[in-house]
């Protein structure tokens, strides 16, 4: 008996998958092959994905607005009391104001950027994030960028109040460094957030501690309700290590300039470069601190929660 010929493969009939429209072919392979292009919209979408609940969720529940406003002033306003009680010059009215509008940054800094990733693996999505074909710097920076939009909101009604209210009067110098230190001041703010996400990721039930210690304590170090010079060698200390402290210092000094009393400790224009530096620097060292992290995470199975 003669050997049966071969069946030829019969060639699948209809269009190809959704999935694999409008790529160089359908192999898994050809597939993964993606172009610079495809991996940019894809990281540009993440940190898109990250950022919208954080600025979609502002005015979805309206009460957490009023808390998220009304909260604050409070705490401003008592300092602003205790300040015109002892008959203090007024410019440190305005030091408190401004103090007020820059702690809702580093709140969100703490509890919205260090913690996330520890709340992501607690309820067992932190597995989706490091599956998904994108960079994860890409989540950081959404939540970094989501997070600078959802304070702003409150840190700009904070100022709006406090001024009407108090009648604080501003002496700009610079326009143009003002807007230079305060970005320098997210930057470097938001890059110690992602610096902290990795750390909190390895570090677990200790990030909550960890949290309440750099808030109460860094206002004050950080010269949140005063001039961060009379705290003299802890202060100048502040200045360099932390970027609260640096930013609030030369904002001070620029938006206060005709104050009767020396306000900062370097000149501003040396504490953008101090800013600018921090920032580098802080991004850089999230990048590389998140890559060992989730090496280690992946050796020790520490990725996610266990029973959960």
């Amino acid at each position: 008996m003669s050997a049966a010929a071969p069946v030829a493969p019969v060639a699948p009939s209809g269009p190809p998958p959704l999935d694999l429209v409008g790529r160089s072919g359908v192999g898994p392979r050809e597939a993964s092959a993606w172009s610079p292009r495809q991996i940019l919209v894809t990281n540009l979408r993440a940190i898109r994905g990250r950022a919208y609940p954080r600025w979609r969720g502002l005015f979805r529940e309206k009460s957490w607005v009023a808390f998220e406003i009304l909260l604050p002033f409070l705490s401003t306003s008592a300092f602003v009391f205790v300040y015109r009680s002892l008959h203090a010059p007024e410019a440190y009215v305005g030091f408190v104001v401004l103090g007020g509008v820059m702690s809702a940054f580093w709140i969100n800094v703490i509890w919205m950027m260090a913690n996330q990733l520890w709340w992501e693996k607690s309820q067992g999505n932190l597995e989706l994030y490091f599956a998904a074909p994108m960079d994860f710097m890409s989540i950081l920076f959404g939540m970094a960028l989501g997070g600078m939009v959802m304070s702003s909101s409150r840190a700009l009604s904070i100022l709006v109040i406090a001024t009407v209210v108090f009648g604080v009067s501003f002496s700009v110098s610079s326009w143009v460094l003002v807007i230079l230190v305060f970005a320098s001041t997210l930057a470097a703010l938001y890059g110690v957030g992602m610096v902290l996400a990795s750390l909190f990721l390895v570090w677990g039930r200790e990030a909550w501690h960890l949290g309440q210690m750099l808030t109460e304590p860094v206002y004050f170090v950080a010269g949140l309700n005063f001039p961060v010079a009379r705290l003299g060698l802890l202060g100048a200390l502040s200045v360099g290590i932390i970027p609260l402290a640096t930013g609030l210092d030369a904002m001070r000094q620029l938006v206060f300039a005709g104050a009767p009393f020396p306000i900062g400790t370097p000149a501003p224009e040396i504490e953008l470069a101090i800013l600018v530096a921090m920032a580098v620097l802080s991004t850089a060292l999230a990048r590389w601190m998140l890559a060992v992290m989730e090496r280690r995470a992946r050796r020790d199975g520490r990725l996610t929660i266990r029973w959960q």
